[in-house]
């Protein structure tokens, strides 16, 4: 018989741009999400963590990533939503490390341009901070705008990133 039981597990992990809330399933990472005063008891840095495969992976890509030594992730992910909202989740991941795009520019790589508020709100339902990296989206006046993390953490996002690219031109 199948075992239809799915194991969620959630740790959380502090980051330089705050904590983090990482929630696993089965094999899967499901959600990475920002932690407003939140926290439970267990840390990336319990031997519990360490144990579970799709934890410590996310974890280490983590390290490498605020290190600079990584500029995509290739842990196992599932998050839910509407086709169209998978469609942009897809193409998030298309943005080059250290680099931006517009919600135009993002709508027009959909294939509607008439979608920049679906893109948006699309953005918006990520659940993989980070690792979906809708923080490089922005304004098509160049300005920082709608991150579910917070503008401030936005801003250190793509300032993080900057530091390990060869700067061709202004982020924001």
């Amino acid at each position: 018989m199948y075992n239809t039981l799915i194991k969620k597990t959630i740790i959380y992990y502090k980051s330089p741009v705050g904590l983090l809330k990482i929630q696993s399933e089965a094999a899967f990472i499901s959600a990475i999400l920002f932690s407003e005063g939140e926290q439970g008891n267990i840390t990336s840095d319990d031997v519990f963590a360490k144990e579970i495969p799709a934890i410590a992976n996310c974890t280490q890509q983590l390290d490498e990533y605020f290190s600079g030594k990584r500029r995509s992730f290739d842990f196992p992910t599932r998050q839910q939503g509407t086709p169209f909202q998978q469609r942009v989740w897809l193409e998030l991941q298309n943005i080059p490390f250290g680099e931006t795009i517009s919600y135009l520019e993002l709508s027009k790589r959909v294939g509607n341009t008439k979608a920049i508020r679906a893109c948006g709100t699309a953005n918006g339902k990520n659940q993989l901070a980070i690792v979906v990296p809708c923080h490089r989206v922005i304004g098509s006046n160049g300005k920082l705008v709608g991150y579910a993390g917070g503008l401030q953490r936005k801003k250190e996002l793509l300032l993080h990133e900057s530091k390990y690219t060869i700067p061709t031109k202004t982020l924001f």
